[in-house]
């Protein structure tokens, strides 16, 4: 049986010459290729080399940078508040900021770090990366390149799911990034002025602290569910109210005898919405024109609030009530320019707006005031009843049950017109739960026996006056 021979392997030594003189054939090609080759073209060289010899794969890489030019880039602003959602314990790179006017801490993406996500199976893959720019800068006198940085969002996902990232993913991102900018908005007041008056500024600013919540408002609890049925309809109705051809905006009169928290509803309105205040005293607006420019300057989201509408000196449609009216400012301001901006054609400039007017005395109010398009909701700010007493307690005393005190109390607010300010106040006045409740039960007490003494001086004088008329009708018929 004839033995096979193998080819004999080459020796380190000369594995090693033929490496230098590879290396070297390769250096100076390179040499005579830069020296002899322009750069322009060399580069362009370099380009059709990595298109022809780049791997294939599946992998679609989509970039968000932080500005598009000079403008901020609203996809990538999404994307970072989105992402803030999707952060897990097994993140190790994360970024805090919180400015002065914030109440939240925000937590971001750090540089370099991933975040891997799902989309209707689809699984995606983003990291947030920087990248240091080098230019120079003509305002630097020292000559050195002025650095700056880059900031961008890199997207991977398999490419043949294309249409599914860009369709749906992307909108569903912009959607639950406006969620979450809403969820952490600090709520803000604003008082409107007149640009014609003597203040510096017109609109004058300030964060909203009010604490009132639907939660914490001492009122009926099917009257607050009814509000709050009636805000998620609206807001939700974009669509509804443009297919119907009507402006995006619904009006509330608040009604009802001082303290019974008609201020109190307006702010739990506005941190359940998330809706800024904009406050309009009628007393600062010149005129019409005036008016506009005011309530142009209020943005969408937002609550638009005149309070005590009554009491404001406001001329009807045909002009002042009296040439003796204490009108302070032109009357050329009328209802009329008021109405026209909250039905009228100026009432489409603006989207997803709420115009509330508070009143003590609604009978006193023009009826082109208080018809549907105008003030849609009549809500009845109503003295106190059990139901808001028990929230009160909750607050107050942090009682959530029954107790003893509540059948005699119960008696107590039925029988008598208390409204929640006044209950709130004596609630306040210990710390000992009953110390509280003895003192409210003698409050209730002597205001019943007040109110019916007034009723019994009242009927009094009815009773009197009554007799006299009888009197006078009998002297004339005899």
């Amino acid at each position: 049986m004839a033995t096979r021979t193998f080819p004999e392997m080459p020796t380190a030594s000369s594995l090693l010459s033929v490496y230098a003189s590879l290396s070297a054939s390769i250096m100076i090609f390179r040499t005579m290729f830069e020296q002899i080759v322009p750069a322009q073209l060399r580069r362009y060289a370099v380009d059709i080399a990595k298109h022809y010899w780049r791997p294939n794969t599946s992998e679609l890489i989509l970039l968000f940078e932080e500005k598009d030019g000079y403008n901020p880039n609203e996809m990538f602003n999404a994307a970072q508040l989105f992402l803030s959602t999707r952060i897990t314990r097994d993140s190790k790179r994360l970024k805090i900021t919180k400015s002065m006017k914030e109440k939240h801490i925000n937590i971001k993406l750090a540089e370099s770090e991933v975040i891997v996500d799902s989309f209707e199976g689809v699984k995606v893959t983003w990291t947030y990366l920087s990248q240091q720019q080098k230019r120079m800068n003509g305002d630097n006198d020292d000559g050195h390149p002025f650095v700056s940085e880059k900031k961008y969002m890199e997207l991977k996902f398999d490419k043949n799911y294309k249409d599914i990232i860009i369709t749906s993913y992307l909108p569903f991102i912009l959607k639950k990034a406006q969620e979450v900018k809403i969820q952490k908005k600090v709520v803000q007041l604003h008082n409107l002025r007149s640009p014609h008056s003597a203040h510096f500024n017109y609109k004058q600013s300030v964060n909203l602290d009010h604490p009132s919540t639907f939660e914490t408002l001492a009122m009926d609890q099917k009257m607050k569910k009814e509000i709050m049925d009636d805000l998620d309809l609206f807001v939700r109705r974009k669509e509804f109210y443009k297919k119907v051809g009507k402006a995006w905006k619904r009006g509330y009169l608040l009604y009802g005898p001082p303290g019974t928290g008609k201020s109190s509803l307006v702010a739990a309105m506005a941190n359940y919405l998330k809706f800024d205040i904009y406050d309009l005293q009628l007393m600062n607006v010149k005129d019409d024109s005036s008016l506009k420019d005011i309530l142009l300057d209020t943005s969408n989201r937002s609550i638009l609030l005149i309070e005590d509408i009554d009491c404001s000196i406001l001329p009807d449609r045909k002009g002042p009530t009296s040439p003796n009216a204490p009108r302070l400012n032109d009357p050329k301001f009328s209802l009329s320019g008021l109405l026209n901006f909250i039905d009228g054609l100026w009432s489409c400039c603006g989207d997803e707006r709420i115009i509330i007017f508070t009143t003590n005395h609604k009978d006193r109010l023009d009826p082109a005031l208080l018809r549907p398009g105008r003030m849609d909701m009549h809500i009845h700010m109503s003295y106190l009843t059990m139901d808001g007493f028990r929230t009160l307690a909750a607050n107050y005393l942090n009682i959530h049950d029954h107790h003893w005190r509540f059948r005699e109390i119960k008696e107590l607010i039925q029988s008598n017109k208390v409204t929640p300010a006044e209950v709130a106040e004596e609630l306040m006045k210990s710390d000992n739960v009953e110390v509280v409740l003895e003192g409210l039960v003698k409050f209730l007490k002597r205001k019943r026996i007040g109110d019916d003494e007034n009723h019994q001086i009242e009927n009094g004088v009815h009773d009197e006056e009554a007799e006299i008329r009888e009197a006078k009708k009998t002297k004339i018929i005899s």
